[in-house]
């Protein structure tokens, strides 16, 4: 048998109503691969933290917010639903229309009922997702450069006609190769969605402000975990992996790859949780050539995401937004 075939009788049938305390827990590492830009009023969004668990030293890190590293996965998502006809921009099509943080969303569709929304009085859906702030495993001083640019006439010069342009500007970028370990958290999910989420994990390759001219990352797994509970935070296991990698801070990501691997089951050893799969090494590469392939044939993929709608339409109509809907009717 193939590992989603070992794993797939773990999940539910269907969506359940409450938290049933099945989680499963996305270990990895975001790489930068160009110059992202995560900022908050123009300027790069930081923090002072201490260094590692031992090492004690204060040092300021790049932080990735949440919101920076699930928006454009929930995006990569929304763009699979609408090439597949899940879901469509068409405002005619009542039925599947659907449109992004608006009251016009339709509350029913696997990005809504996985990711969630909040429509004021339309309604609400907790996320299936939980994700927090990532943190840079090296020093703000060491990961960041700030760049100068300008916006030239169509001539490609700054000057047309005789008039000079100013448009000079100076921004701070992330550095490539750059690393953010992060842990994404799956909760109470069907097979089908639990495909959609790391699908959309290793389909999204653009983070940040600018991202249609910049901001290329590769998000790398170190581990998948299927437990009863929440597990260490970003913060835990950035300072853990930088003591494990002492002076060798900016080795190679195939070296920190190796050394994540080691300090996430080490610390997944102390955390209060019964863990029922834990997927690592040769076994999560397997895996991911397995995702792969359904999302590399197209009758696979549309069988799957179709069926994830059929899940999230009726969990919709039982216990979601529109349930509510149909009772004040």
């Amino acid at each position: 048998m193939t590992i989603l075939e070992n794993l797939k009788p773990k999940f539910a049938n269907a969506f359940p109503r409450l938290a049933s305390g099945n989680y499963i827990h996305f270990i990895m590492l975001r790489h930068s691969q160009s110059f992202p830009v995560f900022q908050t009023d123009g300027i790069l969004n930081t923090a002072r933290t201490q260094a590692g668990l031992e090492n004690n030293e204060q040092i300021s890190r790049l932080v990735m917010f949440k919101r920076k590293q699930t928006t454009p996965e929930r995006l990569a998502g929304r763009e699979l639903l609408r090439s597949l006809n899940i879901t469509t921009p068409d405002s005619g099509n009542k039925d599947k229309y659907c449109e992004y943080n608006s009251k016009d969303a339709c509350k029913k569709c696997p990005d809504c009922i996985i990711y969630g929304f909040a429509i004021g009085d339309s309604g609400s859906e907790r996320s299936k997702v939980y994700s927090d702030s990532a943190f840079s495993l090296t020093s703000y001083e060491r990961s960041h450069r700030s760049f100068t640019f300008n916006a030239p006439f169509e001539g490609g010069t700054m000057s047309e006609g005789g008039e000079m342009r100013s448009s000079i500007n100076e921004l701070d970028h992330v550095l490539p190769e750059i690393t953010f370990p992060t842990v994404e958290t799956l909760r109470d999910c069907t097979y089908e969605g639990f495909l959609y989420v790391l699908g959309n994990l290793l389909r999204t390759r653009r983070y940040g402000a600018q991202e249609s001219r910049t901001g290329t990352m590769k998000n790398y797994l170190v581990g998948i975990v299927f437990c009863d509970g929440e597990i260490f935070s970003n913060l835990h296991f950035t300072q853990a992996l930088y003591d494990a990698l002492k002076s060798d801070i900016n080795a190679p990501i195939g070296d920190i790859l190796i050394q994540a691997n080691s300090v996430a089951n080490n610390l997944l050893n102390d955390e209060p949780v019964r863990k029922t799969n834990l997927i690592f090494g040769s076994e999560l590469e397997e895996l991911i050539g397995e995702v792969n392939a359904i999302y590399q044939d197209e009758e696979k993929l549309v069988e799957t995401i179709t069926k994830l709608s059929e899940q999230t339409k009726t969990y919709a109509s039982s216990f979601g937004a529109l349930k509510k809907k149909a009772r004040k009717k």
